[in-house]
């Protein structure tokens, strides 16, 4: 993206010792790089550095927005190693890319647990909770996504001893409860309160036409966080309503191949292809749209902090730009939409599906004068 509004360079060297924040400090710090980036092609693949006070190799990914969102890290755990136990008074939420192994958390009070996980499991950390990942195996390295806040927490307070070494237990978060990693979960609407997912790229959803495409979708909260995520799927041959809202989604794609268009008003959308493994972070209120062009359905994964709502708690991004949301309707795409679209699908060998998609959305479309 285009980074946004410059200034010249006169300007921009009066603010360049305030350029740099807490948070980058404390990652260089860490031995470690940030990816500015609102795309990376493949997580499975990007390339890690070592990072010596965990014991593993690590990159962190963020955005434009760090000073107020969240953040992104890819952590590889060596071949029959683990990870150095960590607390941190901010949330995590974190999805295994590849291998197995286990994590264990407890907290000052002695409660252990420990759970086991493989590719495709998602989970989350307890706020302030030591915990501790193993790799299973003695052949091949284990890699994990990892979206957090922690750089609000740190350009917060500029104090990393008290961000990662206070004993606070939050008992109301975990207590040390035998099946807090059970992967139970009580379903309301479509959220669903869980703390393990054992496997995101198979778990079943629920319909959500309001998405359009007759895709499914899941909402969790996960160790009782305030850190959002949800999971999205559409059919063969479809594709997803425009949208827009705040910053830090990160999309994980689980499954399919297609591509997603991102573009600000006046802007030309850009395009970005996507296998199992992309990630695309949209900007700050950047309209954003996903199209399969493959041959089987498409799932992606969210994680991010917070949405935009209306007074009945509905996500802005549900709603149409009809009725003063931030979803755009089929009727209200450009034809370039459609265009590439049909183009893609057509080099996939894949036959669009979306003609009786678009007929039945004008049954029902708000009328735009009112």
């Amino acid at each position: 993206m285009s980074g946004g509004p410059q200034a010249s360079a006169e300007l921009a060297q009066k603010f360049a010792s305030e350029k740099e924040t807490p948070y980058e400090r404390w990652v260089r710090d860490e031995g470690l790089d940030i990816i500015s980036a609102h795309y990376v092609p493949d997580l499975k693949t990007v390339e890690l550095k070592p990072w010596p006070r965990r014991g593993g190799r690590g990159i962190f990914i963020n955005h434009e927005q760090s000073r107020q969102s969240n953040d992104c890290y890819v952590c590889e755990i060596p071949q029959g190693g683990k990870l150095a136990p960590q607390r941190q008074l901010y949330e995590e939420m974190v999805l295994i890319l590849e291998g197995r192994g286990s994590t264990t958390v407890w907290n000052d009070s002695g409660q252990r647990i420990t759970f086991e996980w493989k590719a495709g499991a998602m989970f989350a950390i307890p706020l302030n909770c030591w915990h501790q990942h193993f790799n299973g195996s003695g052949q091949a390295p284990a890699r994990y996504v990892g979206v957090t806040f922690c750089p609000q927490l740190i350009n917060l307070f500029d104090d990393i001893d008290f961000v990662f070494n206070t004993p606070r237990e939050f008992k109301g978060r975990f207590n040390g409860e035998p099946d807090y990693f059970a992967g139970k979960g009580e379903q309301n609407g479509f959220l669903l309160r869980t703390n393990f997912v054992p496997d995101a790229v198979n778990l079943p959803l629920i319909t959500a036409k309001e998405r359009g495409a007759g895709g499914g979708h899941i909402r969790f909260n996960m160790a009782r966080g305030s850190m959002a995520s949800h999971i999205s799927q559409f059919p063969v041959g479809t594709y997803k309503k425009a949208h827009r809202h705040g910053p830090g989604a990160h999309v994980i794609v689980l499954s399919g191949e297609g591509f997603s268009l991102m573009w600000q008003d006046g802007e030309e959308p850009r395009r970005y292809e996507w296998k199992a493994g992309t990630l695309i972070v949209p900007p700050n209120n950047t309209f954003h749209q996903h199209f399969n062009a493959g041959a089987s359905p498409a799932r992606y994964l969210a994680f991010k902090h917070s949405s935009f709502r209306n007074a009945q708690g509905v996500p802005l991004s549900w709603i149409s730009r009809r009725l003063g949301g931030n979803q755009i309707d089929y009727a209200d795409e450009t034809p370039q939409v459609r265009r590439l679209f049909q183009e893609a699908v057509e080099s996939h060998g894949v036959t669009p599906r979306m003609d009786n998609i678009y007929a039945l959305e004008l049954e029902t479309l708000p009328d735009a004068r009112k």
